[in-house]
């Protein structure tokens, strides 16, 4: 039939029921839906998850998660539009003749009425699930075994004994102090730390043992270690990842947070609520997490609408898999275009959630911080100096220029006026932002369009494309004004800033790309991280008889700096302040930017081009997630009811997540083995009662003296088990029933990750530099701006610090390490994987690093023996690298060696065995 013909029949007859009775579902729908729909749609079967004999699922929708009936609106009701698509793979029913323009007809009048069916009115849609993890955390009975010492041995043993099997003996003390050493610090211990624990051990073996796990607990190394598992699960890289992959300036600033916040023992919810909500709690520099994955920045993005549309929604997407993979566990990604496939989180649920986040962009502010921070308690020290260098400039000139090198500012007498005129020296100008100060509050852009400011330029110099309106609403970056002087015309470009009302002002601040300053470096061209290059201009102020006064110019305050030597000195001084205040106080951080929160709304088919319902910001629904807001809702209030809601303590996943997390990391693989995933597409848990009883004991410990979310003493609780501390040797009866180890027979060995391998050499060579935190050491070139980054020096004095202050950049090989499966921070990796590749024992061979890292072993084992007991050193070498001296066939072995080629190749050799890239 033609659709033309088919529309216009339809609307007549619509028109014509209008007129007419009420639809009666019974009399004219229910033998339309029972003859063409129930078949596929009925109580019998449900394609696509949907029928339409139940009138919540139809308002619901099916999979595709768009509502299927709009009570009172047609034009928005999925199934009309089915009913009436021409497109023969969408258009509903599949099979036989479409519906008849009367049919559709009363299918709109049935809809327009309401879509009343009698007796299901008051009928909803309760989400339930039978999934394990999204039950209650139930706190279960521990096992009554004898032979366990601790509740976790005891869920273990228990498992154990029903497929007849036991624990392995202990291992021996040196075997053990390795193990834990690497897997609370990521260091193995010095060979002085192991002759100690094991003298120790032989007068009280657990007492030595409690000691030494106390003892790695509180070492700074420990936060280094866990801070980097943190990083890996949510993607954290020092730049961006698109086609530019552009540098993030100072995103390091979180990586310390983390580190920091290991180290103080910082309770797992406030470590979570901080990561959401961090700027309204004194730590804003933890919400770098939020930003923590790839984008695709604006320049790279363009001008065209619908691209920016669906750049946003992907910067949105990054948050989702960020929050759903380490915090709740989940595969909420999945739920961008449909309903999940396998877990009860529908699309209504995943755009809910990116309205909790609507006000978040992928970006940098100065992070909001504590007054007891160390960079605000050292900012505070700066001030006093700054002010003093100001007073000098204000009595002797009153004009002074302060270069901040992302923004310029220019300080003149108080002033009071309703209108500023800024005239550039350039024929041409480039502004992204213009901001106005004054005395009531220094911090309060009086110049905003949001306080009611608006801007004036010379018309016949506007850009169409770059309007004036660009330079003050509030966005930094590449979105900029444009002007530029009329060919043969002596007038440069210009702008006036007409305030509501009269201001007093004193100060003026302008940038061309603030953004790319703050947020970019290391590239040739453009921002190198070097001054920007600003125009001169003239500032007038507009009197009350309408007549205009200069206040201040460029010209002004450079000419005094030159004829006064006083004046010159205080400048000098004051940008050596503000230099350090920039380097050691708060900085600009890319640690996210937040703004008034958009109106958000399901996305068909995952599309920005397709807009659906609004949703207003929740958590799943299946979790009760209603937090209460609605689409008015700021921005800070909507991050912290979603921090609320996730760290309550009966929440079912937060606890669960975090705990199989610990587990993971300790003994190679969680009681849920997949990490990020616990849902019905993961692994069930091998010990769900132990997994309950750790979350349980986690949130609401009922060990006298513990505390609530306390991560060192899950970790104490875990490695001081028997289970943690038995021997990995194999055993027949383990391995016939329990090849994998999953039930823990016995500790299942396993490799050591790269940071681990390189630092430990270090360690060994006695070349680690143990400087806690700070910016991270440079191995890469600078580059052109789409250019790929290149690793220059990835060996020499500066990169002897700890690799997770490496710079981490996204798909880029560091050319060792990367070997070894380091991630390229592109996608989520809750457990790294393990390969065994030719690469690998080339880098660990004849790697500049390792060849110079040997040669330094080989001195220092020869400097701490002496050089004419050859036999020693290389018992030396053993003990630095394996923690143990090598049997006499080793021994007889390297000293061949030693003699033929040099002492480090042995050293080589070593860092190339199994022994030392596995734990024991």
């Amino acid at each position: 039939m033609n659709p033309v013909r088919t529309a216009a029949i339809a609307l007549c007859f619509f028109a014509t029921l209008q007129e007419s009775h009420a639809v009666d579902f019974d009399k004219d729908i229910q033998p339309i839906l029972k003859e063409r729909c129930l078949d596929c749609h009925g109580p019998d079967k449900q394609k696509s998850g949907f029928r339409v004999d139940q009138r919540p699922i139809l308002l619901k929708g099916g999979d595709s998660g768009v509502r299927s009936v709009v009570p009172g609106d047609p034009t928005k009701s999925h199934l009309i539009e089915l009913l009436k698509s021409a497109d023969e793979d969408e258009i509903m029913p599949p099979k036989g003749k479409p519906l008849n323009a009367e049919q559709i007809a009363l299918m709109e009048k049935w809809i327009a009425e309401g879509a009343v069916i009698p007796g299901q009115m008051d009928a909803v849609v309760k989400v339930t699930s039978d999934l394990w993890s999204l039950k209650p955390v139930q706190r279960p009975e521990i096992p009554g075994l004898a032979e366990a010492k601790t509740p976790i041995d005891a869920f273990l043993l228990a498992k154990l004994h029903a497929k007849n099997l036991s624990y392995n003996p202990v291992a021996d003390p040196r075997t053990l102090i390795r193990r834990v050493s690497v897997l609370l610090t990521g260091l193995p211990p010095t060979p002085e730390r192991v002759t100690k624990f094991v003298t120790e051990s032989k007068a009280d073996e657990a007492g030595a043992y409690r000691v030494l796990v106390d003892e790695l607990l509180a070492s700074p190394q420990f936060g280094e270690r866990w801070a980097q598992h943190w990083l890996d699960v949510i993607r954290w890289a020092e730049s961006n990842g698109s086609e530019a992959n552009l540098y993030r300036k100072n995103a390091w600033i979180y990586r310390d947070y983390v580190i920091r916040s290991f180290n103080e023992n910082r309770p797992y919810d406030q470590f979570v609520r901080e990561q959401l909500a961090g700027d309204q709690m004194g730590n804003g520099e933890a919400t770098g997490f939020l930003v923590a994955g790839p984008h695709v920045p604006a320049a790279t993005v363009g001008r065209e609408p619908a691209a920016i549309r669906q750049a946003r929604a992907d910067r949105l997407d990054e948050i989702m898999q960020t929050v759903g993979a380490s915090m709740l566990g989940m595969t909420v990604g999945c739920a961008r275009c449909h309903n999940h496939k396998f877990d009860p989180i529908s699309i209504q649920d995943y755009y809910s959630l990116t309205a909790v986040f609507q006000g978040v962009e992928f970006g940098g502010r100065r992070p909001e911080l504590s007054m007891d921070h160390p960079r605000v308690q050292r900012a505070n020290e700066l001030y006093p100096k700054l002010n003093r260098e100001r007073k000098i400039l204000r009595e002797g000139v009153g004009v002074w220029e302060e270069d901040n090198g992302g923004y310029m500012d220019m300080v003149f007498p108080n002033t009071t006026t309703q209108v500023l005129r800024i005239e550039f020296d350039k024929a041409q100008t480039f502004i992204d932002e213009l901001e106005v100060f004054g005395t009531r509050d220094f911090k309060e852009n009086l110049a905003a369009a949001s306080a009611g400011t608006k801007l004036v330029e010379d018309p016949a110099m506007a850009d169409p494309g770059a309007g004036v309106q660009k330079a003050n609403d509030g966005e930094y970056g590449t979105m900029i004004w444009k002007s530029k002087a009329v060919a043969g015309s002596s007038m440069n470009p210009w702008v006036e800033i007409h305030f509501p009302q009269a201001q007093e002002v004193n100060r003026f601040r302008f940038s061309s790309n603030r953004e790319y300053y703050f947020e970019t470096d290391y590239l040739d061209n453009g921002n190198k991280g070097g001054k920007s290059n600003f125009p001169g201009y003239r500032i007038l102020a507009q009197l009350a008889d309408g007549t205009w006064k200069e206040v201040a110019s460029t010209q002004q305050a450079r000419s005094a700096l030159k004829k006064d030597a006083t004046l010159k000195t205080a400048s000098t001084r004051l940008h050596e302040y503000l230099n350090t205040l920039a380097e050691e106080g708060p900085r600009h951080s890319f640690v996210g930017s937040f703004h008034k929160p958009e109106v958000t709304h399901v996305l068909s088919r995952g599309s920005p081009e397709n807009p659906a319902d609004e949703v207003m910001p929740a958590g799943f629904a299946v979790l009760d997630g209603d937090l209460g807001l609605d689409s008015s809702t700021p921005d800070a209030e909507r991050r912290k009811r979603f921090a609320e809601w996730l760290t309550r303590p009966g929440h079912p996943l937060t606890a669960r997540v975090f705990v199989n997390r610990i587990w993971h990391h300790l003994f190679g693989s969680g009681i849920v083995p997949t990490t990020a995933d616990f849902g019905k597409a993961g692994t069930a848990p091998t010990h769900p009662e132990l997994l309950d009883y750790l979350a349980a004991e986690f949130v609401k410990p009922q060990d006298q003296g513990a505390k609530a979310w306390d991560i060192k003493d899950l970790i104490r609780r875990i490695v001081l088990t028997d289970a943690f501390r038995q021997s990995s040797a194999p055993r027949n009866d383990g391995l016939q029933a329990d090849a994998g180890a999953a039930l823990l027979w016995r500790y299942p060995p396993q490799r050591v990750e790269a940071e681990v391998i390189r630092d430990s050499i270090l360690q060994a060579s006695g070349k680690l530099d143990p400087t806690l935190g700070g910016r991270s050491f440079r191995i890469h070139d600078v580059k052109k701006t789409y250019a790929q980054w290149k690793v220059i020096d990835n060996h020499g004095p500066e990169t002897w610090r700890r690799m997770i202050y490496q710079e981490r950049m996204r798909r880029v090989d560091d050319r060792i390490f990367t070997a070894f499966d380091f991630p390229d921070c592109g996608q989520v990796s809750p457990k790294r994987p393990v390969s065994t590749t030719p690469l690998q024992a080339l880098n660990l061979m004849n790697s500049d690093f390792v060849v110079e890292q040997s040669e330094f072993i080989a001195q220092r084992a020869q400097s701490e023996v002496g050089k004419d007991h050859l036999d020693a050193v290389v018992k030396r070498c053993f003990l630095l690298l394996l923690n143990r001296e090598p049997d006499a066939d080793e021994l007889a072995a390297s000293l061949d060696v030693a003699k033929a080629t040099g002492l480090p190749l042995v050293c080589r050799s070593l860092i190339n065995s199994n022994e030392f890239a596995f734990l024991p």
